[in-house]
C-alpha cells in the first residue's frame, strides 16, 4: 500500500491550524471591561450563552477563552479583554495550542505566568 497515509491529517491540514488568529500589540492595550454583566457580539459568540456575569471566575475566564479564540480583529481585544486580567487568568484558560503559543511567543510573561502557575 505504497504512499498511503495513515498518519492521520498532515501538520497543517486541520482548521485550527490554518485559521488566522488575532494577538494584541500591547498587554497594556487591553482595557476591556472588569466588572459587570456584559454581552459578547453575536459574531464573537453564538452559542446562545453570550452574556457574561464578570463576578462569576467560571463565565470570566469563559469569555477570555472565547475572545482569544474567536477575535478577527484587535478591536475585539481592546474591546472585551483587560491586560492584567489575562495574565491573571492565563495560567487557567483552556485554548487551542496554537493560540496559546501565539500569544506566548508575543508576550513572555504569559508563558511565565503560566509555568509558574505549574
Amino acid at each position: 500500500m505504497s504512499g498511503a497515509n495513515t498518519g492521520g491529517a498532515p501538520a497543517g491540514s486541520r482548521y485550527a491550524d490554518q485559521r488566522p488568529y488575532v494577538v494584541a500589540d500591547r498587554l497594556d492595550d487591553l482595557r476591556g471591561p472588569t466588572s459587570g454583566v456584559v454581552s459578547l457580539d453575536r459574531r464573537l459568540d453564538w452559542s446562545g450563552r453570550a452574556r457574561y456575569d464578570l463576578s462569576s471566575p467560571r463565565r470570566l475566564a469563559s469569555m477570555y477563552e472565547t475572545v482569544l479564540r474567536e477575535a478577527t480583529a484587535p478591536d475585539d481585544l481592546t474591546q472585551w479583554l483587560d491586560g492584567a486580567t489575562l495574565l491573571r487568568l492565563w495560567p487557567s484558560l483552556v485554548l487551542p495550542p496554537q493560540v496559546r503559543n501565539l500569544w506566548e511567543a508575543r508576550f513572555p510573561d504569559l508563558a511565565r505566568a503560566r509555568r509558574h502557575a505549574a
